[in-house]
């Protein structure tokens, strides 16, 4: 069973500011509870995109998503190919050079739980499976190949920038040795690798050894941060005057794509800096912050859901320009 707890929700959809007969795109389908909510607030005429690669999110969606099939159309994709994909779609408004062009784009980072919980899947260090962490099955590049056919350099580089792992260059070196002894099949072997290669005072703080350079190979495994990098420069451009972007993210890399993506395409802004929010629209730019600082969850989101503590949400909106 596909399920999954959909975080910032109500907010993030409500930032989108949806017209009943609005194009919107959910770049992140997951579970669909984004994508749900978008498509309850559509008539008729109005249309949602929602893009997936992975194969189960997309079977359980068309469950999920059954009662509003008439205004949904699900793209099996990943995102970084939302212009292309777009441009494929006849009902998508183009402007005067082709663009798509779209009312709202969101973006939920996070990894599915099923994804994670599903121990097949090869991404959690709390289960012991054969090590994938691919998001699309397709792909060839697995977390497997990465531990055991990558240098000690590129092993302990993607720990360091990925996971920000401070030990990242004594885990590589410890994969690398137990390799030479034999392929490192199974998650539950690496997590004891990276277990033994950070020091014992460091593994009594912080939480499970493991987690920063499990989120590290799954990064480098499915380009995570490329391929966010690429879709909100594409979203940007497909967006229509007055449309929005938003963006929830679960780590300070994808946070700081996000801010930086958006403060190139944003002018100065001439406010008090007393508002919650910009109204001047004499930014001289692309794009307007929604909020000037990302909104986070409330307690009792946090207490339904810890695996929201880290996430932020970031809101800009297109500005018509003559």
């Amino acid at each position: 069973m596909f399920h999954h707890v959909t975080v910032l929700k109500e907010e993030s959809v409500e930032k989108l500011n949806i017209k009943p007969d609005g194009i919107y795109v959910d770049c992140t389908l997951g579970g669909a509870g984004h994508s749900a909510l978008i498509a309850s607030k559509l008539g008729p005429q109005g249309r949602l995109y929602a893009f997936d690669q992975d194969e189960s999110a997309l079977r359980n969606a068309e469950t999920a998503l059954a009662a509003y099939k008439d205004r949904v159309t699900l793209i099996r994709s990943n995102f970084r190919y939302i212009r292309q994909e777009l441009a494929k779609q006849p009902d998508v408004p183009r402007d005067a050079e082709g663009v798509p062009q779209v009312d709202g784009v969101l973006f939920d980072l996070g990894v599915s739980s099923p994804q994670l919980d599903e121990a097949d899947r090869g991404f959690s260090y709390n289960h012991d499976a054969e090590l994938d962490m691919r998001m699309d099955r397709s792909e060839p590049l697995t977390a497997k190949i990465i531990v055991n056919e990558w240098s000690e350099q590129q092993i302990s580089r993607i720990l360091h920038e990925y996971g920000e792992e401070k030990f990242a260059r004594r885990i590589a070196r410890t994969i690398l040795n137990a390799r030479k002894q034999a392929p490192i099949e199974t998650t539950g072997q690496l997590a004891e690798l990276v277990k033994a290669g950070i020091p014992a005072a460091a593994r009594r703080t912080g939480g499970h050894p493991a987690k920063r350079s499990f989120q590290a190979l799954r990064i480098a495994v499915n380009d995570e941060l490329g391929a966010f990098e690429e879709a909100l420069e594409q979203t940007i451009r497909c967006l229509a005057p007055g449309g929005r972007a938003a963006v929830i993210t679960f780590h300070s890399l994808e946070d700081r794509i996000c801010k930086v993506t958006f403060a190139k395409y944003v002018g100065k802004c001439t406010c008090p800096p007393d508002f919650p929010m910009c109204v001047c629209d004499n930014a001289n730019g692309l794009l307007k912050l929604v909020n000037r600082k990302p909104l986070v969850p409330s307690d009792a989101e946090l207490e339904a859901n810890p695996r929201a503590r880290s996430s932020k949400l970031r809101v800009a909106e297109k500005l018509a320009r003559p």
